[in-house]
């Protein structure tokens, strides 16, 4: 089991950056993309960093940061907008999680 989260992929409104993690490479390029567009277009919406990233039991955990200076970032709507990705990609997130089970955990 690991020990430590490993992060799927993540988004930066800094750095105008997306990044996969490459131990993931073998997901579907739709899941792919999905994942690609629902974090660029996040950081888009409400600014800062947005990571999914997996936990030591094989849960996908959204967890967001931002720059102390960034009086752009939309802390309320960030808070909204994980609550409506989590309800919109529910199944995403459960297929992702059972892919992350099945082959890191087992």
């Amino acid at each position: 089991m690991y020990q430590d989260e490993i992060i799927l992929c993540s988004a930066s409104k800094y750095t105008q950056k997306y990044y996969l993690n490459e131990d993931f490479d073998n997901l579907p390029t739709e899941v792919k993309k999905e994942l690609r567009i629902l974090c660029t277009l996040f950081t888009e919406d409400v600014g800062g960093i947005i990571m999914l990233v997996f936990d030591s039991m094989g849960n996908l955990n959204i967890v967001t940061d931002a720059a102390e200076e960034d009086i752009l970032y939309d802390e309320i709507g960030c808070g909204l907008k994980i609550k409506q990705i989590r309800k919109e990609k529910k199944e995403l997130f459960e297929q992702l999680e059972l892919y992350f089970q099945t082959f890191f955990l087992s």
